[in-house]
């Protein structure tokens, strides 16, 4: 474990650097698990995953020593259950910020937790709670960002893209490390304070797709529809057909492609 010179007062001050992980979630899991306590904040880096997830236990690819991998401890135990979508807002906007201190432009959130530029997957968050009682005891926050990764496997290179392939150079990812912690800082700050107008309009602001006319599909059927939003618990709301909808998360798919 290194001290930081981060210019934040806790998040990233203490930083655990890995060269290889199962996963830097799990690694966060078993330290909480310790009888030693944990300092909130602490930052948990690997150069390579071997059992990377991403949402719903879909795996995370990366090239290592390429791309930033990392979970942040966070214990947000003044934020009640019914606002717990509000920290998902939170890291998003830290993330998306982060980035744009890097690449100026298109970078969006993809509802619920990824991270786009135009129509492609630039970042991913995995967010885990331990719940208490009506409060959120402990986070764990996952971080995935392609960085200066190339080239990806057939499967996915259609979808995804590093800020190396954005920007046409490579980027020192210990600086972009430090922006998202000042960010990361931030914005759960902010969530502290209770300042969940503040996040929900920025969250609104930066949502993927927003009053697009795009395809979606449900149950295996496609339909035309615009995101106009996202309410205070998590749902996607979306007009589609004069029809006002909203959706859970896996109800509904992006298919990534614009009518109009």
């Amino acid at each position: 474990m290194q001290n930081n010179t981060f210019s934040t007062l806790f998040i990233g001050q203490k930083l655990i650097k890995l060269i290889e992980v199962d996963s830097t979630n799990t690694y966060l899991k078993r330290l909480l698990s310790n009888s030693e306590p944990l300092a909130e904040g602490t930052v948990i880096m690997a150069a390579h995953q071997t059992a990377g997830r991403g949402q719903q236990g879909a795996n995370w690819e990366s090239e290592q020593g390429k791309n930033i991998i990392l979970s942040v401890y966070l214990a947000p135990r003044a934020v009640p259950l019914d606002k717990q979508f509000f920290l998902n807002m939170a890291i998003a906007l830290a993330v998306t910020h982060a980035l744009q201190q890097f690449i100026k432009e298109d970078i969006k959130v993809k509802w619920p937790n990824d991270i786009y530029w135009q129509n492609k997957k630039l970042g991913g968050i995995l967010i885990e709670n331990t719940l208490a009682g009506t409060c959120i005891k402990s986070s764990i926050i996952g971080i995935g960002i392609n960085v200066n990764q190339r080239s990806f496997s057939h499967s996915i290179s259609s979808k995804t893209i590093s800020a190396a392939n954005i920007l046409g150079e490579d980027l020192n990812i210990d600086a972009v490390v430090e922006q998202l912690c000042i960010f990361l800082e931030k914005y759960y700050l902010l969530l502290l304070a209770k300042k969940y107008d503040i996040l929900h309009k920025y969250y609104s602001e930066s949502l993927y797709l927003r009053g697009e006319l795009s395809l979606f599909e449900e149950n295996g059927k496609v339909f035309e529809g615009k995101i106009t939003n996202v309410d205070e618990s998590g749902f996607l709301l979306m007009d589609a057909k004069s029809l006002h909808r909203k959706f859970n998360f896996k109800e509904v798919q992006f298919l990534h492609t614009h009518t109009r």
